[in-house]
């Protein structure tokens, strides 16, 4: 039989008192705060009014800093009517985030999102503020900057931005609204008052700078809207108008793609010295260039095969009579238009995409850079192909 094995009453002691030391001193590890991480992008937020509570975002810049005192610029988006909801989160697929998305080197604002509850409408005054006291909330704790403190909206959402802009007039540092008025579509009986309704705005808003987009084709919010903002704006304040020609209701998604808007709205600040004159500005925006008709000699130097970095065929071009054409790998044929003798856009597609050609020193075709809002590829020119007839 193995023989008891006897501990010493000292050792038992000290083994003790180190054990309880040791657990002191994790409790103090447990209980001791660790440090807040450094959160950007898009994050969940939450504000109660009145015991409700509204779940909505807010996207903070990828170098912005909770502790250096920094005041950020800051953006209230209104959404349109089909993100309405309680989830906090449908606002972020359309309009102004998702251009942060795609250009973020744009857009160094604080933005804040909240979201309409369904079925209620921006317009409503429970919604207004709600949206001022998300847009307070995040601004108090964020250290934004309230001399540049900013106000957009689309559709239903510029229709609430418009009141948003009438009810505070001093809190905006300039405004930016997409394909919205004052004459909501659910309640149509707004444009008997077509003749006064406008120059309330107007005189609310003063000179804050106002711009605005709006498609020539709109269906939902007609361009009229816009178009007598525009009338009573300009008689004595700051106010841009591009209609863009072609477009349905969908301006934004070209509004907020314009690199200029970000830094159009950082020119400006609450309450400037002196004060800017009026300046007005309407424009009718293509959506395309008008096109140039090249001799068949200069298509036909394009005419070839090119190839991507990767060796693969990335697209054919041939001519038709005098018709540039393009066929991408699948056999997929696109018409090609020129802007130049050196840059070619596509007339069914994208606004932003461009095809510019490069040539070497003697002049030759090498090569094309497909290029559009959000990068460029390089496409190596392989081998000519005959013409089709």
């Amino acid at each position: 039989m193995r023989p008891d094995r006897k501990t010493s009453p000292g050792l038992f002691c000290i083994g003790v008192a180190l054990l309880l030391l040791a657990g002191g001193q994790i409790a103090r590890a447990k209980s001791k705060p660790a440090p807040a991480s450094q959160e950007t992008g898009f994050l969940n937020r939450k504000v109660v009014i009145k015991g409700v509570t509204y779940k909505f975002q807010i996207y903070l810049p990828e170098d912005f800093r909770r502790d250096d005192r920094k005041q950020w610029p800051i953006i209230l988006f209104l959404h349109g009517r089909g993100e309405r909801g309680g989830e906090g989160m449908w606002q972020t697929q359309i309009g102004l985030p998702l251009q942060v998305r795609d250009h973020p080197e744009r857009w160094p604002f604080i933005i804040v999102m909240p979201q309409c509850r369904y079925p209620n409408f921006w317009t409503d005054p429970e919604m207004l503020t709600m949206a001022i006291a998300a847009l307070d909330q995040e601004t108090a704790e964020l250290h934004a900057d309230p001399l540049r403190t900013y106000l957009t909206g689309i559709s239903m959402g510029g229709y609430g931005a418009w009141e948003l802009a009438k009810m505070y007039p001093r809190k905006w540092a300039a405004i930016a609204i997409a394909a919205g008025g004052p004459f909501w579509s659910y309640a149509p009986e707004r444009w008997q008052q077509a003749a006064t309704l406008p120059g309330e705005y107007a005189r609310a808003v003063g000179r804050t700078p106002v711009w605005m987009f709006h498609g020539s084709e709109d269906n939902v919010v007609p361009p009229r809207e816009a178009e007598l903002m525009y009338t009573a704006l300009k008689a004595n304040g700051n106010v841009r108008l591009w209609i863009y020609q072609g477009l349905h209701h969908d301006s934004w998604a070209r509004a907020y793609n314009e690199p200029e808007l970000p830094k159009w709205l950082l020119a400006h600040r609450l309450n400037p010295k002196p004060e800017p004159q009026p300046a007005t500005e309407r424009l009718l925006i293509p959506i395309h260039p008008a096109p140039q008709k090249l001799p068949p000699a200069i298509l036909d130097a394009l005419v070839g095969e090119y190839r991507d970095s990767a060796g693969h065929i990335a697209a054919t071009l041939f001519r038709q009579g005098d018709q540039l054409l393009e066929k991408d790998p699948h056999g997929e044929i696109t018409e090609l238009e020129a802007e130049s003798q050196s840059s070619f856009f596509y007339p069914n597609g994208s606004v932003w995409t461009r095809l510019v050609v490069e040539r070497d020193a003697q002049g030759r075709v090498t090569g094309l850079v497909f290029r559009d809002d959000r990068h460029e590829e390089k496409w190596e020119r392989t081998k000519t192909v005959a013409r089709t007839p």
